[in-house]
């Protein structure tokens, strides 16, 4: 079982940045693959971010790309995104997710076992 506790989320003006972490309990790295989604208002759920559980690779939606960075802390259990040059589009309800299985996508929300409670990022404009 592992559970996933996301915070960092607030609002912020266009152009700011704000950093999500990803506190998960038991061990995660080396076992899941961590992805971050999102859900703007009145939208489905997306997908935003993954890094792969060897913690060298990472893919990310075109939306995001160049602008927001994902990294994990083996030592503190934590994965993190960063968030830079923020759109208002960008405001939605943050989740994280782990993964457990590697044949299933890591862009599909269905592939992923375990989910954080989610944390709200507003960008005003």
């Amino acid at each position: 079982q592992v559970q996933l506790v996301e915070s960092g989320g607030g609002l912020v003006q266009a152009g700011g940045s704000l950093r999500l972490s990803c506190a998960a309990s038991g061990r995660t790295f080396n076992t899941y693959d961590m992805g971050w989604f999102r859900q703007p208002p009145g939208k489905e759920r997306e997908f935003v971010a993954v890094i792969r559980r060897n913690g060298d690779t990472t893919n990310y939606a075109d939306s995001v790309k160049g602008r927001f960075t994902i990294s994990g802390d083996n030592a503190k259990n934590v994965v993190y995104l960063q968030m830079d040059s923020l759109k208002p589009e960008d405001t939605a309800v943050y989740y994280c997710a782990a993964k457990r299985f590697l044949f299933r996508s890591s862009y599909s929300q269905g592939a992923y076992d375990y989910w954080g409670q989610g944390t709200q990022v507003t960008v005003s404009s």
